[in-house]
C-alpha cells in the first residue's frame, strides 16, 4: 500500500486513507450481527484468500482525511462503527482512525484477516480476528503471535471450506484452547459447505463455537455496498 499524501489543515499534516467505500448496512458477520452499521472499507489487501468476496477493495479507492470521514460517519446517524477492507492494517493510519472513532462515541469494531500486527489496535476496539484455514490458500499467513493478545472483547473467525478445514480448525481450537480467550465463530464458506451440514457437525462435536452465517449475503447476495 503506497503511503498516503500529505494533507493539510490549519497548517498541520493530516492522516489520510485510502477508502473503497463508506455506507451504512446492517453487521451480517460476528456477536454484532443485526446492529445497523456504518461500514468504512478500507482499500488494499497483501492477501488473496480463495473465497475472497470483496478483490473489489484491492485496487483504486479515494484519499481521505480522518476528519472527512468522522463527518460522513456521523451524517449516517448509527452508534456501530466496522473497520474492514481490504486489509484495513496495511494501511497504518487506520490506527489513528479507529482511534478517533472511539474517542467520537462509536461501538466500534475492526475486521482483519489476522495476518498483521493487532498489537496497535486501541483497546477499545472489538478485533475481528481470522484464522485462515488451508482451504482459503493463505495458511501460512496466519500471524500466531496475535493469539496471547486476544482479550474477552475481540473474536476469532474461522471460515471454512471443507469438512478438512473444519477438522484443522477443530485441532486448532483445542491445542490452542482458543475459546478461553474469545469467543470463536465458525462460518461456511458461501457455496462450499452448506450451512445446515457444518452446523451438524458442530452439534455433533459440542463445539464451544458460535455458528454463523452472513447474514448480508442471505438479504442482499453479492450486491456491494450492502
Amino acid at each position: 500500500m503506497p503511503l498516503a499524501p500529505p494533507s493539510e489543515a490549519a497548517g498541520q499534516l493530516v492522516p489520510r486513507l485510502k477508502i473503497t467505500e463508506v455506507f451504512l448496512s446492517l453487521q451480517g458477520e460476528s456477536s454484532l450481527v443485526g446492529w445497523p452499521t456504518v461500514f468504512v472499507r478500507l482499500t488494499g489487501c497483501p492477501l488473496r484468500c480463495s473465497f475472497c468476496d470483496t478483490a473489489y477493495a484491492f485496487h483504486g479507492g479515494q484519499w481521505r482525511d480522518i476528519p472527512d470521514l468522522l463527518a460522513e460517519v456521523q451524517a449516517l446517524g448509527v452508534r456501530h462503527v466496522c473497520v474492514t477492507g481490504g486489509e484495513p492494517l496495511a494501511q497504518k493510519n487506520c490506527l489513528p482512525l479507529l482511534s478517533a472513532l472511539c474517542d467520537a462515541g462509536y461501538a466500534v469494531s475492526l475486521e482483519t484477516s489476522g495476518a498483521l500486527d493487532i498489537a496497535g489496535v486501541d483497546p477499545r476496539v472489538a478485533r475481528i480476528v481470522d484464522i485462515k484455514t488451508p482451504g482459503s490458500a493463505e495458511v501460512a499467513r496466519n500471524r500466531w503471535e496475535n493469539l496471547p493478545l486476544l482479550t474477552a472483547r475481540d473474536e476469532l473467525k474461522f471460515v471454512l471450506c471443507s469438512r478438512a478445514d473444519y477438522d484443522w480448525a477443530v485441532e486448532r481450537l483445542r491445542e490452542h484452547r482458543l475459546h478461553e480467550r474469545c469467543a470463536v465463530l465458525f462460518s461456511p464458506s458461501h457455496k462450499q459447505v452448506s450451512p445446515r451440514e457444518l452446523a451438524d457437525w458442530i452439534v455433533a462435536d459440542r463445539l464451544p463455537v458460535r455458528f454463523q452465517t452472513q447474514l448480508h449475503k442471505q438479504l442482499w447476495g453479492e450486491e456491494p455496498g450492502r
